[in-house]
């Protein structure tokens, strides 16, 4: 834990841009929805908006204290939290999500400092993790895109069958990882090397090029990359 006399509130404008570019490696947001802008030669941009923060340090872990080093950080405030969760953030305001996040330098970051989404630059290319839509239990139509059996010869009961699933006394067995019916979605996906096109500073929006997984509202991890569109062309 940070001591309690660090000051509290500390905006990231307040410290150099390399400094807060180099701190934190990952953020917390929130899934907006999907737009489109153009760009100066007039194409269709399909773009994914983001509430990039503003993110607070609710925690600093040390190899002295805590035996690694990591920066805890929290997004978006609650209006009721249990007695754990207040006390463990009385320090900073009450925030419903907490991530433990690496970071290059902590020497800078101070227990309740303020992060907001300018620390993002359009042209960046960001990591962004979420956790797709659960489908529930799937068939293998709809969760592999199996074609179905045939739907004539009085095979009434088979159009949406699996088929076969193994072979008789050789094998003798189902082998593992055979594409089966079963649990779709709500997984931990992540997406690379998206490009920044636009930052909102101002609303802590930033719009990404393309889709990222998830419903709107669903939490973001966005994860720098340290690489430009123009450098990684």
């Amino acid at each position: 834990m940070a001591k309690a006399g660090r000051s509290l509130g500390v905006r990231a404008a307040d410290l150099n841009q390399g400094q807060v570019l180099t701190m934190l490696r990952s953020f917390l947001g929130k899934k907006i929805g999907m737009t489109h802008i153009f760009d100066p030669s007039g194409n269709v941009v399909p773009v994914t908006v983001i509430q990039a923060g503003p993110c607070y340090v609710t925690q600093i872990k040390t190899r002295e204290t805590d035996g690694y080093d990591a920066v805890q950080v929290g997004f978006e405030e609650a209006k009721k939290l249990n007695k754990p969760r207040a006390g463990h953030l009385k320090n900073v305001k009450n925030l419903r999500y907490l991530r433990e996040v690496k970071s290059n330098n902590m020497g800078d970051l101070a227990v309740g400092q303020e992060i907001k989404a300018d620390i993002f630059e359009p042209g960046e290319l960001v990591d962004v993790i979420g956790r797709s839509k659960g489908r529930g239990f799937a068939g293998t139509m709809k969760r592999h895109g199996f074609g179905g059996g045939p739907r004539t010869h009085g095979q009434s009961d088979r159009a949406r069958a699996p088929g076969s699933i193994g072979g008789g006394t050789t094998p003798g067995k189902v082998f593992k990882g055979l594409k089966m019916s079963g649990h779709m979605g709500n997984v931990r996906i992540t997406v690379k090397k998206l490009q920044v096109v636009q930052v909102d500073p101002e609303r802590n929006l930033i719009m990404v090029r393309g889709g990222v997984p998830g419903a709107p509202n669903g939490l973001l991890t966005i994860r720098k990359t340290g690489r430009s569109a123009t450098a990684a062309s």
